[in-house]
């Protein structure tokens, strides 16, 4: 019982960094119709100037902050400079924002080196604690507070407030909107910008949590995060949390009980739902 447990507070602390990834990509493409294959550039600055502070600092709470920031800074450099000209074209979206991924991970080894960065949790999340059989790892608990408490924040904002109803009436008809004075193309940004941070806040969170970062993740946590998007259902946000759970319990259970699969468990969730639900887990309407 304690194993399994273990196996589920680990699996849920993957999942978890992975869905503040998938859902900054969920609400780009959900909410503006953007296939943008540069988010895992954006995850990897998170990462370097986060822990670059945590380094410079040792406060890993402003290393978080500036990440953040980094995020939305970049968000708003792409938006402007690479999304902004190909807008409606899927096709020139997916090329053009893959090769900027490749800038971002090239300009990460000119300006932080080449080299893997080792990264250690801050001291007040090091360690565990014993609840009755079962170890509980702090920082890991800690992954799974942030990525809950940012769904619902996310979750309410988009659908409780003024600025979600804004948001979502003109992903419905945009031109209505622009009607009523509102600048819907600002908002759109806004959106764009806070997928790019939270991408961001994946970034410096993973550091601690594999221990090391390296230039060539971004790339390879860009595709996780669009193998949970796909799976959770394309723009749904709700999907992507659920579906991060899956792929992040799977990759816990797996990497102990078969180990050989535990790469590939991925791709075979993937290709099931593809086949029995190819719109995913969480269809969106329209």
């Amino acid at each position: 019982m304690d194993l399994i447990a273990s196996l589920t507070v680990n699996g849920l602390a993957t999942g978890m960094l992975i869905f503040l990834l998938a859902a900054g990509l969920t609400l780009i493409f959900g909410l503006m119709s953007v296939l943008n294959f540069a988010h895992g550039g954006l995850f990897i600055w998170g990462a370097y100037t986060g822990v670059w502070i945590y380094y410079v600092t040792n406060s890993f709470l402003l290393a978080i902050i500036v990440a953040i920031i980094t995020g939305l800074v970049l968000g708003l450099i792409t938006e402007r400079l690479i999304i902004k000209p190909v807008y409606g074209n899927h096709i020139q979206q997916i090329l053009i924002t893959l090769g900027f991924m490749l800038v971002l991970q090239e300009l990460i080894k000119v300006v932080f080196g080449p080299d893997v960065k080792a990264v250690s949790p801050p001291a007040w999340l090091e360690g565990s604690f014993q609840l009755g059989d079962v170890t509980l790892i702090k920082y890991r608990l800690f992954i799974i507070v942030i990525g809950f408490l940012l769904f619902f924040t996310i979750y309410l904002i988009l659908k409780k407030t003024r600025i979600g109803l804004i948001v979502r009436a003109g992903v419905m008809n945009r031109e209505m909107v622009q009607t009523l004075g509102i600048n819907i193309r600002f908002v759109f940004m806004a959106v764009f910008m806070v997928g790019a941070a939270l991408a961001a806040l994946s970034g410096v969170l993973h550091a601690p949590y594999s221990g090391v970062i390296y230039a060539e993740m971004g790339l390879e946590f860009s595709i996780l995060a669009f193998i949970v998007v796909v799976i959770g259902g394309m723009g749904s946000f709700t999907g992507s949390l659920f579906a991060a759970i899956l792929v992040g319990l799977a990759q816990a259970f797996m990497a102990y009980y078969v180990p050989a699969l535990s790469l590939a468990v991925n791709m075979l969730i993937m290709t099931v739902v593809l086949i029995f639900r190819p719109q995913g887990l969480f269809k969106v309407k329209g």
